[in-house]
């Protein structure tokens, strides 16, 4: 064998090939499954369904991989065809998520631009028919790039398995199984790596350190293998041009990502958090004629609160709630990490609040205004909240709602007040949080005269989900009531309200209702009004199901009703 190695008697490989061929292998391995884990990421960021596009993904690109092994027998020297391969598969792994987020965001602005072209008045963009298309189809990119990677990523260990037989002197009986074990564990190690690392750190920059152990892995096959390769000269020189993109990506690239990120918003992004779980930018549209600039936070591409009509939500998601339980002293709040609606709980003068989020980064961000955060904006959040995520009387718990409950009950606590401000149940993942299952959690943390309220979607663009969502915490044990309003930037928005015992949640309300001294918004008026719904709203109500757990109906409801309504 080459350079006076020692071989291994059974299959005539060198140690050093071997081990070489494996440990590419491997990491190969773990590279196929971060790709397959950063667009599927991405495209839950854009389309809004997490959990649906990582099984999406993870099927488009497994039966790629199959029509990719099939393919690599066209593929005649197995060594020249391997290095352009992963060269291949790292240009297109570290440009996949820039050019489709350059695509998407030039795509939404292309009917500003041709109506600024074009003298169009703001009310006639041209943004329906081919154009709307085009924009919709532009979000499914990631499949596409899913299709594109999977299929190159298949022909992998056809390649490596072609590599090692013709290096060894008799027939490799294991072959397949050892290049398979090889790829087992480098998938597992990319999950691990994923997880620990990937997770926290921006999406583009994860992107292309994962295409430089693609680049390294074509470096060192060169390296090895260079009397069997074809055109070895232009390959590496390919190689180095590849490596200059891959640090020009790592470098600059996760900004130039934001930047086309931003061109989803119609105002200006003043500031742009990848967290662990959630992308996070806000925007500042300035007013002129002294008024104030409009601040909204933007959660994944979806509007969470804007400053001017943030107390309208806020008010009716907290004050009826307070002013039907009996005492105010314990409240629980679930989701709301902004600290807006705990603002308005704070008006009630609560001994204790716990205040439950997963995401510790969004709640920091307006607990404590980072660094690089303009300081005008770091001022406005302060003000949003009046700094009520520093409030001494305010424990804040950083879990998953669905099992950080569960400590609650454990510790024996219950609460006069519960407030639940999760994200609608747009995703898969988020439905559990609106099942009977963890209502009756919430049923035994609520003390027998106190009252929880569920934001509960819109009442109009989706009643189906909206029904639901009341007779599911009527499922759990709860009277429940539902009330609605107008948010602006949001359109007719609704809440449910319920009570575990006594008199339901109305009638306490209308025996008797105050409100705190300093509430100068809302009204009695407007709180039992907002009771009253059209005379033909629950006409369907018999036909609509509860949300069990793992039934995903509430999604499907939700999913149904928003599309009816684009």
């Amino acid at each position: 064998m080459a350079l006076g190695l020692k071989t291994n008697k059974t299959t005539g490989v060198s140690w050093l090939d071997d081990a070489l061929l494996l440990g590419i292998m491997a990491s190969l391995a773990a590279c196929g499954l971060i790709y397959e884990y950063l667009l599927s990421h991405y495209a839950g960021r854009i389309l809004g369904a997490l959990e649906a596009a990582i099984y999406t993904m993870i099927g488009l690109m497994i039966v790629s991989m199959g029509f990719g092994a099939f393919a690599a027998r066209k593929i005649r020297c197995a060594f020249t065809g391997f290095v352009v391969l992963e060269l291949l598969v790292a240009l297109c792994g570290s440009l996949a998520i820039i050019i489709t987020a350059a695509v998407i965001g030039f795509g939404q602005q292309f009917p500003l631009m041709l109506a600024n072209t074009l003298g169009l008045p703001a009310d006639h963009l041209p943004d329906g028919g081919f154009i709307a298309k085009l924009q919709n189809l532009s979000e499914y990119l990631p499949y596409l790039w899913g299709l594109i990677l999977g299929l190159m990523i298949g022909m992998e260990i056809p390649l490596i398995a072609r590599v090692r037989q013709s290096l060894s002197e008799a027939h490799l009986l294991h072959n397949a199984g050892t290049i398979y074990g090889a790829d087992y564990l480098g998938a597992g190690i990319g999950a691990a790596i994923w997880v620990a690392f990937m997770l926290a750190i921006d999406i583009q920059l994860a992107a292309a350190l994962t295409a430089s152990v693609n680049l390294l892995a074509g470096l060192v096959f060169i390296w090895r293998f260079w009397d069997q390769i074809i055109r070895v000269k232009l390959l590496l020189a390919l190689h180095f041009v590849v490596g200059l993109i891959l640090i020009l990506l790592a470098w600059q690239g996760p900004s130039w990502e934001q930047d086309f990120n931003n061109l989803l918003y119609k105002d200006k992004v003043v500031y742009a958090k990848a967290t662990r779980f959630q992308q996070l930018n806000i925007t500042e549209r300035l007013r002129g004629q002294g008024l104030p600039p409009v601040y909204s936070l933007y959660i994944n591409g979806r509007l969470q609160f804007s400053s001017s009509d943030e107390h309208i939500y806020h008010s009716f998601l907290v004050h009826p709630t307070l002013a039907a339980s009996a005492r105010q002293q314990k409240v629980l709040i679930i989701g709301g990490g902004d600290g807006l609606g705990l603002k308005q709980v704070l008006k009630w003068q609560p001994e204790h609040v716990v205040l439950m989020d997963l995401d510790k980064d969004l709640v920091q961000l307006f607990k404590q205004a980072p660094e690089d955060m303009p300081e005008a904006l770091a001022r406005e959040l302060k003000r949003l909240n009046g700094d009520a995520l520093n409030d001494p009387r305010v424990e804040i718990m950083f879990d998953d709602a669905f099992n950080g409950v569960d400590k609650l009950i454990a510790k024996e606590l219950s609460f006069d007040s519960i407030i639940v401000d999760l994200p609608d149940p747009s995703h898969p993942d988020l439905n559990k949080l609106y099942s009977d299952f963890f209502y009756r959690k919430l049923n035994e943390l609520l003390s027998a005269d106190g009252a929880i309220t569920v934001q509960s979607t819109s009442p109009y663009h989706a009643p189906n989900a909206f029904i639901s969502v009341g007779k599911t915490l009527a499922s759990a044990g709860f009277k429940v009531e539902q009330y609605h309003h107008n948010v602006p930037s949001f359109g007719e928005w609704g809440w449910s309200i319920a009570t575990k015992s006594g008199d339901s949640p109305k009638q306490r309300l209308a025996k008797k209702l105050h409100l705190p001294a300093d509430e100068t918004w809302l009204t009695s008026g407007l709180i039992l009004g907002a009771f009253e719904f059209p005379g033909d709203f629950y006409r369907e109500k018999a036909k609509i199901k509860t949300n069990k757990l793992n039934s995903l109906q509430l999604y499907q409801y939700h999913l149904a009703d928003w599309s009816e309504n684009r």
